[in-house]
Order: C-alpha cells, then structure tokens, then sequence
C-alpha cells in the first residue's frame, strides 16, 4: 500500500512538472514539440523504471512491439472522434470557422498535447487505474479513474460541473481502451487525438482551459451550452459525450471478447491466512 501511494505521488509530481514546464515553451513550436516529446518519452521510461524496482513487476502494459502503430491509430481515432462532434455542432448551427490560425501554433499545441496525454495516462490508467483494479476490479475501477479525472479538470473552472461530467465520460473512454489492449499507448492516443483536434486544428480552448488558443483554424461555438458545451468548450457538448460513451461500449465490447474483464478479488478468509 505504501508503494502505491508513493507512486501515486511521483506521477502526481510528474505531471505538475511537464505541464509548466512544456507550457513555458509555448511561444516556439519547434522548443514545445523537442519538449513535448522528450516529457513523453521520460515518463514512459519513469514508469517502466518505477514498476521494477518499486512495484517489483514487468511493465507490460508499455510494451516495446508496435507502439508507434498503436499511439498512432489512437491519435487518428482521437482526431476523427473530435471532427464527428464539431460535425453535428455545425450542422445545427453553433460551430464556424472565424479564419486562419496558426500553423506554428497547432504544432505547439501537439507538442505540448504530447506530454499531457502521456502523463495523465500514466498516472490516471497506467497507475490509479490499475491499482484500483487489483483490488475491485475492472468495472469499479473505471468508474473511481474516470470520476478523478473528471474532477481534476474542475481545476480549469471550478463551477463547470457540467464540464467535469463530460471528462468523467472521456476518462471511461481511454480507460476502456486501456482495458481492450492492456497497454497505455492506445488510450494515450486517443487523448492526443482528441486535444490536438480541439486546440490544435480547431483552435478552442481544451477541457475548460482559459489559455488562449492558436490553432490551425480559428473556430467559434456559439449556441445553447447543450449543444456547443458552452464555457468549457465543446468536450461539454452532448455530441461530445455520446460520442465518448459510445466508444467506450465498443472497447469494452472488444475487451469483454477478449477475456480482459476482471472480477473483483475475493476477500481472504482469516482461517484460510492462519493455516
């Protein structure tokens, strides 16, 4: 228990750091995509450290085979999840393109996007995730993993309860993913996709956020905060929800027919620890 909290701690601390840090580069594209991806491999090299020698076990869900591939499809769907929520956004009214952003800024958006992707993965799947699952099980552990993570980001507005819901149903998405594949690299992507397409391509702000965006385009919502997510952003949109909750079924349809559900632990009997 002990090890786990103090992990729990480390990445804590981790992520605190790589966020100022990579945002402090946020005025060069090329410092913000060298620090992005430095962060990011760091901390997947941090956790396979720290799974050896303070957890004393082989972190399989990092695996070196077909990494790149993976990240890659989860920051495609990620991208592609975004575009089919701002779609209906627009078809109904509340979303245009105000004109050219900037191309400098969507690549500092995805190299800071780099980093927080893969640190909040770590630290919400890859440590709070899988700790909790030891002990209760898949389904409660998606359920304590996706509230955090959704409560986390009331941080960025702390009266956007809304807001925090909507994150509470992309955290069960990555954390489906996490589950359907048993590795972070999916659920990394598909949280890269999905902040690179908001803040890099669309140029709005992420999760609530109130740093100025400078995307590719120069998106605006503008209608009922049901339908454009209001001042949170368009994560807080309905669109936006369904589509996560929609994906989260699938993966963990995927992850059902693939065994990787796993029961909750049952609880020792003393006599049984006696003998």
């Amino acid at each position: 228990m002990k090890s786990s909290l103090f992990l729990l701690l480390i990445f804590v601390a981790v992520d605190a750091v790589v966020v100022t840090v990579v945002s402090a580069a946020s005025g060069s594209a090329i410092l913000s995509l060298t620090l992005g991806a430095a962060a990011a491999i760091l901390t997947i090299l941090l956790y396979a450290w720290t799974a050896r020698r303070i957890e004393k076990r082989e972190p399989t869900d990092v695996p070196r085979a077909g990494w790149f591939r993976a990240t890659a499809r989860g920051t495609l769907a990620g991208v592609g999840l975004f575009v089919a929520t701002v779609l209906p956004i627009a078809v109904f009214g509340g979303f245009r393109i105000a004109g050219w952003g900037s191309f400098g800024g969507m690549l500092t958006i995805f190299g800071l996007m780099m980093a927080v992707a893969t640190v909040e993965e770590v630290l919400f799947r890859g440590i709070l995730f899988r700790l909790v699952e030891q002990r209760t099980g898949t389904w409660i552990a998606l359920a304590v993993s996706a509230t955090l993570f959704g409560l986390l980001h009331l941080v960025n507005d702390p009266s956007a309860i809304g807001g925090a819901l909507a994150i509470i149903a992309a955290g069960s998405m990555t954390a489906a993913a996490y589950v359907a594949t048993r590795a972070l690299w999916l659920p990394i992507g598909l949280h890269l996709g999905w902040n690179f397409a908001e803040g890099g391509i669309f140029g709005v702000e992420v999760s609530g956020s109130d740093n100025a965006a400078t995307g590719l385009l120069r998106g605006v919502f503008d209608g009922p905060a049901l339908l454009t997510g209001g001042g949170f952003g368009p994560e807080a949109s309905v669109f936006a929800v369904l589509a996560c909750l929609v994906t989260t079924w699938y993966l963990l349809r995927v992850a059902q027919r693939r065994g990787n559900i796993r029961p909750r632990r049952p609880a020792q009997n003393p006599e049984n620890q006696d003998a």
